[in-house]
């Protein structure tokens, strides 16, 4: 009797506890995969993102994505325009009002 109270307890224990949610969203662009990894938005200025994405599963480092302006700050500070079917464009179009 005490053995199946003890792998009761132990069932109840390994069911309380959940695995942490890997929610990365994807979507196809053209012919390419476009996945957000992490983003978090700015607080002071609510019109950009901080994210990181990889493009057909090749990872890109954070950078700065400002959807009023359309354009991203790299890692190394250079800024460039979003291009057509960009995580940029992407990032702005999936988190529009």
């Amino acid at each position: 009797m005490i053995k199946y109270l003890v792998i009761l307890l132990l069932l109840i224990l390994f069911c309380s506890f959940t695995s942490p949610a890997w929610a990365i969203v994807c979507r196809h662009y053209d012919i390419h995969e476009i996945c957000i990894l992490t983003i978090k938005r700015s607080a002071k200025k609510y019109w950009e993102y901080s994210a990181s994405v990889s493009v057909d599963g090749v990872k890109i480092p954070v950078e700065i994505y400002n959807c009023r302006a359309k354009f991203k700050v790299n890692k190394d500070g250079t800024v460039s325009q979003f291009r057509e079917n960009s995580p940029g464009e992407m990032i702005c179009s999936f988190f529009k009002k």
